[in-house]
């Protein structure tokens, strides 16, 4: 719907100068949406699958890891909830980086996060053409992939509201799936359900205690656990695109605590409390299955296969989109080839082509390079969430003093405890940067991340040194310190005028 007067600006609400766009986004999100979006970003296939290896090395004690890195989620997204709802922007964090630190941050901030996000489109399409396949055997899972990417090509190349209808009904049914889960363990734990006797604490304090695999083990749950919050940032992506932005971020930020301690650190409880944490179903098919069947639940691996294929096609779709709008953002503040820039019924359908192409070329290379390029691929993007959410934490420590300075009424949403949380926050990342390169499986990942992220900065710097200089020729002024200076309110990006 076109903005009104009751709706404020967004920082890209303006598309790219001259050729690169025909018109602007579209505001096509309505606010039920956006709180499904919200809702269901937190329930992803990390959740249903990963979640096993932290409890096999944690034990029981990888409720406290979830607490623990559910707690660095919770002020992530209040930090990055602060800068969208004071200034909401399709490019989310990359534009907030571009305002506070340099046009080279935005770079590097804006395409390592896409390059995160088209990558895990690929292995989210193999994940599901698996589930297929084994339903259907001797189909080619390549054959389902390329299937579910021209679905969710077609849902996005649409108008934005066909995007959110889908994940509108994708994260209800997740939902809907994960609530009837939680009852049925709480049920099973007070020994209500017929044929099941309460554990009691048996499970948690027998066989090893609580920290069965002492800090090491807690260490290796610790790591699993943060990189199962995966999904959290596209809602404020997203938000840019609703009927009011600023409502709709600073509602999501405030109820990320209790979804988070509901859907997360409960699952962890309740299966810990019911399930052995050394069962071999618990790694190997995953602890939701294991519980399920603990349970005697009939067809328990099959439930699990629908409820994990449900939230992988959810995982490509919101990929698809948040790939699309970042690189369109970016593009529009000229860190890109401004072909992806195009707008075409409020749709930057250059942007979501290119991504899906890239997500599909990660999945052919798992089946060309299996042994060589694709874990290479894998490896690259293994901590590239821990270097967005230090952008957003430097991000906010300073844009956090420019505000309250020059716009103090846009603070709608603040982080807690500030200066103070935030540089805890910033501490736990660097905590964690360390204990990865303890692990030789994270510090493998950690290093590869950091080659990328060293390359995306190179590029990202020589790129603000040629626009500064082309600036200077010009006699316009801008270049170099341009993205930082746009933080007036709710500032437009910079058009792709130059390259």
């Amino acid at each position: 719907m076109p903005r009104t007067s009751a709706s404020p600006p967004t920082a890209d609400s303006a598309a790219p100068a001259g050729p690169s766009a025909d018109s602007a986004l579209t505001h096509g999100l309505k606010q039920r949406h956006l709180s499904m979006i919200a809702l269901g970003g937190v329930i992803g296939a990390g959740l249903f699958v990963g979640s096993g290896a932290g409890i096999a090395a944690a034990g029981p004690s990888i409720i406290i890891a979830y607490a623990i890195s559910g707690l660095l989620v919770m002020m992530v997204m209040r930090m990055l909830g602060e800068m969208s709802a004071a200034n909401p922007a399709s490019g989310s964090f990359s534009v907030h980086a571009e305002r506070a630190i340099g046009p080279w941050a935005g770079f590097t901030a804006g395409w390592s996060f896409w390059f995160l996000l088209c990558v895990a489109v690929g292995l989210e399409g193999i994940g599901a053409a698996q589930i297929v396949s084994g339903w259907l055997p001797g189909t080619p899972e390549w054959a389902w992939v390329a299937l579910f990417m021209v679905i969710f090509l077609g849902t996005n190349l649409a108008a934005v509201k066909n995007f959110g209808e889908f994940e509108f009904w994708f994260a209800a049914l997740k939902v809907i799936a994960i609530t009837l889960f939680l009852v049925l363990g709480l049920l099973a734990i007070f020994g209500v359900l017929p044929d099941t006797d309460a554990p009691g604490l048996s499970n948690l304090t027998g066989d090893g205690g609580f920290l069965p695999k002492g800090m090491d083990g807690f260490i290796i749950g610790l790591l699993a656990s943060v990189f199962a919050y995966g999904g959290l940032e596209t809602v404020t992506i997203a938000a840019a695109e609703s009927e009011n932005p600023v409502q709709g971020v600073a509602k999501a930020v405030r109820t990320a605590m209790w979804r988070i301690a509901v859907f997360y650190i409960g699952s962890m409880a309740v299966i810990v409390t019911l399930v052995p944490w050394d069962d071999p179903k618990v790694a190997e098919v995953g602890p939701f299955y294991a519980m399920l069947d603990h349970l005697g639940v009939g067809s328990a691996a099959q439930i699990m296969n629908v409820v994990i294929l449900i939230a992988l096609l959810s995982a490509m779709n919101a990929n698809i989109y948040g790939a699309s709008r970042m690189a369109r953002s970016l593009v529009a503040r000229g860190q890109g080839p401004s072909v992806l820039g195009r707008i075409s019924s409020g749709v930057p359908r250059n942007a979501v082509m290119f991504s899906s192409v890239f997500g599909f070329l990660c999945v052919l290379l798992s089946y060309w390079r299996p042994d060589d390029v694709f874990p290479w691929l894998l490896n690259m993007i293994g901590a590239v969430i821990l270097v967005v959410w230090i952008f957003i934490a430097v991000s906010q420590l300073i844009l956090r003093r420019r505000t309250e300075r020059e716009a103090p009424q846009t603070l709608v949403v603040r982080m807690w405890f500030f200066p103070i949380g935030t540089i805890v926050a910033l501490a736990a990342m660097v905590g964690i940067f360390l204990l990865m390169l303890r692990q030789p499986d994270t510090r493998d990942q950690l290093l590869a991340t950091g080659g990328l992220t060293v390359v995306l900065i190179g590029l990202g710097l020589l790129r603000q040194r040629r626009r500064g200089a082309e600036g200077a020729d010009d006699g316009t002024g801008t270049g170099a310190g341009s993205g930082a200076g746009t933080d007036t309110g709710a500032a437009a990006e910079i058009p792709a005028q130059r390259r």
